[in-house]
Parts: structure tokens; C-alpha cells; sequence
């Protein structure tokens, strides 16, 4: 009966033990996640700012630059011609950047350069200015982007996970976005 119960009790601790694993944020890669960007990610992000809502918050309010990378929705390539074609509206942090598909894990040489160049624009060319960098819950593009703005030499970069899913449920205001422009548009 002593080795059922103490069989038992091992079980239960192992169930309990890979539930806590599950649950888990996954590790922080080295590099840049290539595919599946919507799932769980990292608690870190190596030489940025982690932020909370209430962190992104006080950072917003104090005047730091929002950078939004959601992707951009493009009309599916099997839509018919004659099918009218809506982009949907994309609500983010009022006072953002929007700097569609530049969360990618690889980017085209003219999206590194519309992320970068906009960057510049936005910080007036100060490597220290608040940069915070946000997407939606559960995706991988902000942390990309974040780690981008990292190694183009940014010093003061915020990743917000939690990006417009967690700033619309703690009633905190969206407004439309608009695509940050390239360089001659």
C-alpha cells in the first residue's frame, strides 16, 4: 500500500512538473524566428526592456516613440478580379509608427531599409531615445523588430508582448493606423 501511494505521489508530482513546463515561456533564441510568428514568446529579449501595459503606459505618456509592426493585410493572390477588396483596419497605440511586415525574421533589403530609415526619421537620429516596439499578444514579429532595432544600434529599446491585445482589454485608447511612408512617397 506505502509503494502505491508513494508510486502515486511521484506521478502526480510529474504531471504537475510538465504542466509548469508547458506552461512556460519558451527560451530566447539566438537569433531571429523565421516561421510561426503567432504563439507564446520569450519573457527576455537580451538588451532591451521587457514592458508591461502599465510600463508601455508611462513610457507612452512620457513621450517615448511607438513603433507598431503589425503585418500588413494584403488581398489574397486566389481572389477573384471582380472581388472588391478591403484592407482591414489595423488599430494601434495612438501616436505610432506603424512600419508594417518588418517583424519578419528576414527581411528584403527594402524593408531593413524602410525599418531603418524610419527609425532614424522617428529619433531624429538619437540612438538613446525610448524606442518601444509592439505587435500583438503572442507574436514573434515585435520581438524580431525589437531585436532589429537592437542591432542597428538603438540603446533604449522597450518590447511590449503584450502590444495592442493588452493595451485595448486595460481600456487604454486605439486609434486607425496609418503606414509609416518610405523615403520619396
Amino acid at each position: 500500500m506505502l509503494r502505491i501511494a508513494i508510486a502515486a505521489t511521484g506521478l502526480v508530482a510529474l504531471a504537475a512538473a510538465t504542466a509548469r513546463a508547458e506552461d512556460a515561456p519558451p527560451p530566447e533564441p539566438s537569433g531571429y524566428r523565421m516561421e510561426n510568428y503567432r504563439g507564446p514568446t520569450p519573457a527576455t529579449l537580451a538588451g532591451a526592456r521587457v514592458v508591461t501595459t502599465a510600463q508601455a503606459e508611462e513610457l507612452w505618456k512620457a513621450g517615448a516613440i511607438f513603433v507598431d509592426v503589425y503585418p500588413r493585410v494584403r488581398r489574397p493572390a486566389d481572389l477573384p478580379p471582380e472581388t472588391i477588396w478591403r484592407e482591414p483596419v489595423r488599430l494601434n497605440i495612438p501616436g505610432s509608427m506603424w512600419q508594417p511586415d518588418t517583424g519578419y525574421g528576414a527581411l528584403t533589403p527594402a524593408a531593413e531599409r524602410y525599418l531603418r530609415d524610419n527609425l532614424d526619421r522617428a529619433t531624429d537620429g538619437d540612438n538613446q531615445k525610448w524606442l518601444v516596439i509592439y505587435c500583438r499578444q503572442e507574436c514573434w514579429m515585435s520581438w524580431n523588430a525589437a531585436k532589429r532595432a537592437l542591432a542597428l544600434g538603438y540603446r533604449n529599446v522597450a518590447w511590449y508582448p503584450e502590444g495592442t491585445d493588452g493595451w485595448g482589454a486595460s481600456g487604454l485608447p486605439l486609434q486607425k493606423a496609418i503606414a509609416a511612408s518610405a523615403e520619396g512617397e
